[in-house]
């Protein structure tokens, strides 16, 4: 027996079954009417309807049902509707293709082919990641790239993969796991604390490619990796082995920079500096209340014996509980009366050799005041001579004060800050504070500010490998490594001359594990885990490992265990060019698609990434990882402003493909993260930019818009309205072709070949211009000038075929059938010319739409065309079709038209 819930449903289902067939029988009623007026015509009528064109024809039948597609089984070749629809809409056109070109094998690449290779491989976007506008710029570009080389007879394979994103996955899971279950990492222990991460990967990490193929991206998804997969894992431990038995990659204890929010380090690339002009207040991770940099503040070490006293100044002041010494200029007059020379430790925090006269002091600050000793022997501290001092951290790795502090231990730094000042002025050690200029280091990844801290970590030497990466680029007129534009040739010379040595390791459970093992002998003094340098083995697996250090410390007895820290992400990712392709094994891929042809990304992570597997590929691979490198600009929103959730400008590609309301738009940004205050601020940016939300574009005109923004020259600031007028062009596309089949028969069969001479002088015209953005479209391509080739192609579509030829060939149609026979015929066979190589010409650009109209061609007499737009050639230049003299009389005509239309609203205004 039913629910009543269940037969309230029935009952609709059973009405609006009904509604749909009442739909038919009055469709099917209105035909029969008009097939019974059209059977009552005259002779003359009966001739004219044989000649009818596909418009009229549908008029006859005009049955709704006709202007819908048919459903189609997901996979398999879209179903057409029997009548092109009124309008353009892009959620219809867009749905079925790419999983029917995709289950088709039309983006797997063939690594035994005879065909060139032509490779890209996609910048991996982290496993945390949703679809930004980067990452859509990114799609848009590649894909238009790789369509129109697979379409120019290459083997084009787009490689896609996914990274790991050691830090930022890691965060992401910590925060789901204290949100649902109110426990940290440390409280699962490592082991499961990874198993966690592993599943979240597995629920969210496939979103992202997802949404890579709802933007139309025609990867070869039979390719597909991770960067923490076994293949990519095994290649990782032979990269770090290789390098490390050359002795590139070495572990020291130097000067690193800490980021206290995440405890761990990171390397030099990581860190963003902030100029700061003058005093400000900046929120700082982990503080309640902001933080003033900018300032300089000076107080006074007292000093025994009536010598008066040292004042330094410092914009960290929370550091002087480390000082346990002063250095003085030799020559400064202030303190003429010191004498001596004395070693000293310097209290900016740096490990480093000393040349200069200068004072000990071991301070206690308790009592405010400080004791001056001589250190060593005079001699031994002669100004030239060079003396390494012993270095201690004030912090520990989460930002607090540690037990060398005094009362101030387990403080926060910039509590403690302040906390200093106080005692100070209490003691009359303060000296006053004022404006000082400074370059303040942030962390790319939490936004904490950096600390310099002295830290055992893994390295690797840059410095042989930066100099082979800086001659590839600037070896002769045609250098293996090309860059676009060539703008930032000059700062690839800048940082690799200035290259330093690469941190590699990070105090993570997520990502690489260092396939290092340490050594503890049973007789070691120091049982600490990294205690004696030379007691570290490097191996490619445990028992490997093991068979080393037996040998290392025969005879010995001894305890070994695995490094706990991991690498670097891009250490991995660095070295994605030659893993995705089978390194280290000797592939079939490795030898048909290394080195790469481009390498298409933002010029953002030119360092990050772009150099450190241009370094690692010549270096393991033995070439170039890729043969050119395409930076794109960078996305702000319409005012130039960096995209920012707290601003609300963040522009998701799916709400412009897909539209959204300004209710939707809020939604999304009260979903996130955002404190309170932030959130006021993002939707009234939201409401400002986006009054009436976004409108339904669709994923060909985003791309179109976002290729042809790239002619702008580090920044794109992104007007969404100008992706809405792409839309209404794809409408205007629609239409135009519409109109173009509606004059070609239902029985038409276009020729092979073109009657040139005999064609009137409009036909003769539009294939020769059409020759000519041919022309300039494929050099365009080929020289990775993205917008003008999609100008050019627009141009042609707009301002030639749609302004001017079809108004030209209107009045062929019109009248009875022996009226402009032959015309009417030159104008069909170049109309369906011209939509054929129009479309495909666009193709690369706009795949959906271009895939549904082509598709709804005839094909042409005699000849069996390919299943699919995407398969098919690029379009070449016909020498035939040229005519620069039928070009100059068309511009005669049109410049005669616009004179006479100018001249025409002119004496209209006046009479």
């Amino acid at each position: 027996m039913m629910t009543p819930e269940e037969l309230e449903r029935k009952k609709k289902k059973e009405e609006k079954a009904k509604e749909k067939e009442l739909k038919k029988l009055k469709a099917a009623e209105k035909a029969a009417k008009f097939k019974q007026q059209q059977q009552s015509d005259s002779s003359s009528a009966s001739k004219k309807k044989k000649n009818s064109s596909r418009r009229d024809a549908s008029a006859v039948d005009d049955n709704p049902l006709d202007y819908e597609d048919p459903p189609t089984d997901f996979g398999q070749k879209k179903l057409l509707s029997a009548q092109m629809a009124k309008q353009y809409n892009p959620t219809v056109v867009e749905k079925s293709w790419y999983a029917w070109w995709e289950k088709s094998g039309y983006f797997v690449a063939d690594a035994n082919s005879s065909k060139p290779p032509f490779v890209i491989v996609l910048p991996p976007p982290n496993v945390t990641g949703a679809l930004h506008i980067g990452h859509a710029l990114t799609a848009a570009i590649e894909d238009t790239i790789i369509r129109f080389k697979r379409m120019s007879g290459f083997n084009a394979l787009w490689v896609p993969g996914v990274d790991h994103a050691g830090i930022a996955t890691q965060v992401v899971v910590e925060k789901k796991l204290m949100r649902d279950h109110h426990l940290t990492r440390h409280d699962l222990g490592r082991e499961k604390f990874v198993t966690e991460v592993w599943k979240w990967k597995e629920e969210h990490g496939s979103t992202i490619l997802k949404q890579l193929r709802r933007l139309g991206a025609s990867l070869d998804w039979s390719r597909e990796c991770f960067t923490m997969d076994d293949k990519r894992s095994r290649a990782v431990v032979e990269e770090f082995n290789r390098l490390y038995k050359e002795g590139l990659i070495y572990r020291d204890i130097r000067l690193i920079n800490w980021d206290c929010t995440l405890r761990t380090a990171i390397s030099d690339v990581e860190v963003d500096y902030v100029d700061i002009k003058e005093r400000k207040l900046l929120t700082v991770p982990g503080n309640k209340e902001p933080v003033e940099f900018g300032v300089l503040t000076s107080f006074a070490y007292p000093l025994e014996g009536d010598l008066g006293e040292i004042v330094v100044a410092t914009t960290r002041l929370e550091t002087m509980l480390g000082d346990t010494a002063v250095a003085i200029h030799p020559e400064d007059p202030r303190y003429s009366h010191l004498h001596g020379k004395f070693a000293i430790h310097p209290f900016n925090g740096r490990k480093l050799p000393i040349i200069c006269d200068a004072i000990l002091v071991d301070r206690n600050f308790g009592t405010g005041a400080v004791k001056i000793t001589p250190a060593h022997d005079p001699n031994d501290f002669d100004v030239g001579k060079r003396h390494d001092l012993e270095f201690i951290n004030i912090f520990t790795d989460d930002g607090k004060i540690n037990s060398l502090g005094s009362e101030f231990a387990g403080m926060p730094r910039f509590e403690a800050r302040e906390a200093v000042k106080e005692a100070l002025q209490k003691k009359g050690l303060y000296r006053g504070a004022k404006t000082n200029e400074m370059r303040l280091g942030l962390s790319s990844r939490s936004n904490d500010v950096v600390e310099p801290m002295i830290k055992p970590q893994w390295f690797v030497n840059c410095q042989s490998m930066a100099k082979q990466a800086l001659e590839v680029a600037m070896d002769g007129e045609i250098p293996r490594l090309e860059f676009i534009p060539k703008q930032y040739l000059a700062e690839w010379k800048r940082w690799l001359e200035n290259i330093r040595d690469w941190c590699i390791s990070r105090q993570l459970w997520w990502g690489h594990r260092i396939p290092a093992w340490y050594v503890t002998l049973d007789d070691d003094e120091m049982k600490e885990i990294g205690s004696y340098h030379d007691h570290w083995v490097v191996a490619r697996n445990e028992e490997d490992a093991l068979a080393e250090a037996s040998q290392k410390f025969s005879g010995k007895r001894f305890q070994m265990i695995q490094d706990p820290d991991v690498l670097d992400t891009w250490f991995s990712s660095g070295l994605f060019p030659l893993s995705v392709l089978g390194w280290p094994d000797d592939t079939d891929d490795l030898r048909a698609f290394y080195p790469t042809s481009v390498l298409e990304t933002g010029h953002d992570i030119l360092f990050f990434w772009v150099a450190r597997m241009v370094m690692l590929g010549i270096k393991l691979g033995g070439d170039v990882p890729f043969r050119k490198v395409y930076l794109h600009p960078m996305i702000r929103d319409a005012h130039g402003r960096k995209m920012s959730k707290s601003l609300g400008n963040v522009v998701d590609p799916l709400e412009v493909i897909n539209g959204v309301s300004l209710e939707g738009l809020h939604k999304r940004l009260e979903e996130g993260n955002l404190d309170p205050k932030e959130l006021d601020v993002a939707k009234a940016g939201q409401k400002l930019d986006f009054p009436n939300g976004i409108a339904e574009c669709g994923a060909d005109a985003l791309r179109f818009a976002l290729v042809s923004y790239t002619a702008q020259s580090d920044k794109i600031n992104l007007d969404i309205l100008r992706v809405v007028g792409y839309r209404q062009w794809c409408n205007k596309l629609w239409n135009a072709v519409r109109f173009a089949m509606s004059k070609l028969d239902t029985d038409y069969t276009p020729p092979l070949t073109l009657p040139l001479e005999a064609m009137p002088l409009s036909c003769k015209w539009i294939l020769s211009v059409l020759n000519k953005a041919i022309f300039k479209t494929v050099s365009a391509m080929n020289s990775l000038e993205f917008s003008d080739a999609a100008s050019t192609v627009y141009s042609w579509w707009q301002y030639q075929f749609c302004d001017v030829f079809i108004e030209a060939i209107k009045p062929y149609f019109s009248g009875d059938g022996s009226t402009f026979a032959a015309e009417r015929t030159s104008a069909q066979d170049t109309l369906w010319v011209c939509l054929d190589n129009g479309l495909r010409l666009l193709h690369p650009f706009m795949p959906f739409v271009t895939e549904e109209l082509w598709q709804r061609l005839p094909p042409a007499r005699g000849h069996t065309r390919k299943e699919s737009i995407m398969i098919s050639k690029y379009p070449k230049v016909e020498d035939a079709w040229k005519n620069e003299e039928v070009e100059y009389e068309m511009d005669l005509i049109e410049s005669t038209v616009k004179c006479l239309r100018s001249l025409r609203a002119k004496l209209l205004l006046f009479a």
